[in-house]
């Protein structure tokens, strides 16, 4: 079987699109853990007046979990797969929410432009080939002391975790998206780069050194704990750029 690489991302998930908010169904807590992560920005007001990016937002999920963090709240959703913006664009949304495709390294090519309020990135940074200048454009659009959150499968810290991932990923993850989408590659790709992509502490490390302050992380509850996390940043403030 052959495994997509991650430049083959957004169109594999072009193909997989039709299909992917029913796997998402399949899965317990997924979206319960979104909102969980969302709700690690820390808005006040019900956002409102507050402008936030969505990136890689992919069907929706993650934009639907910051409405829900933020109902008021102008949020900019972008995603690199036409097909699961697709799927996004057919939903009901407030007039507050916008679609971007675009690839998170073009962000500023495709128009999106800052300041933001804060940043919600959900199963995006382990896709990305080169994630550090993602990150760094992502600091440089927020507005000073802004939180960055970032919702991410990470177990190369922990074995217990890297073979609950690995059983879970070949009893029902694989086989079933292979069924449902006819494209298992994207599927064996998930499993492999969840392995392959920075531990926890890791994460921390690489956001630091993007020039995120006050970074921290925690791990989610249900069968995902230790397996998917919440990082949350912060933009420096005006007197630490």
């Amino acid at each position: 079987m052959r495994t997509t690489t991650t430049a083959e991302v957004p169109g594999a998930f072009d193909a997989a699109a039709p299909a992917y908010d029913f796997l998402v169904r399949m899965n317990p807590g997924y979206h319960d853990a979104l909102r969980r992560s969302a709700s690690g920005l820390r808005l006040s007001g019900g956002g409102k007046g507050l402008r936030l990016l969505d990136l890689g937002c992919g069907t929706g999920a993650s934009t639907a979990a910051l409405l829900a963090a933020a109902p008021e709240a102008e949020i900019v959703g972008v995603d690199a797969s036409e097909g699961m913006l697709a799927q996004a664009r057919r939903k009901p949304w407030p007039d507050t929410v916008s679609f971007v495709h675009a690839r998170a390294e073009e962000l500023l090519a495709a128009g999106v432009r800052g300041p933001f309020d804060g940043v919600f990135a959900a199963y995006l940074v382990r896709n990305l080939p080169d994630p550090d200048p993602v990150l760094e454009v992502v600091r440089d659009l927020l507005k000073p002391g802004a939180p960055f959150v970032v919702h991410e499968y990470s177990v190369r810290d922990s074995l217990p975790s890297t073979v609950i991932w690995t059983a879970v990923c070949w009893a029902v993850v694989i086989p079933s998206g292979a069924v449902a989408t006819r494209t298992p590659g994207i599927f064996t790709y998930l499993w492999r780069s969840a392995l392959a992509f920075d531990g926890a502490g890791a994460l921390r490390d690489r956001l630091r050194r993007s020039g995120f302050t006050a970074v921290r992380s925690d791990t989610v509850s249900g069968w995902q704990r230790g397996i998917v996390h919440t990082f949350v940043g912060h933009a420096p403030k005006g007197d630490q750029a």
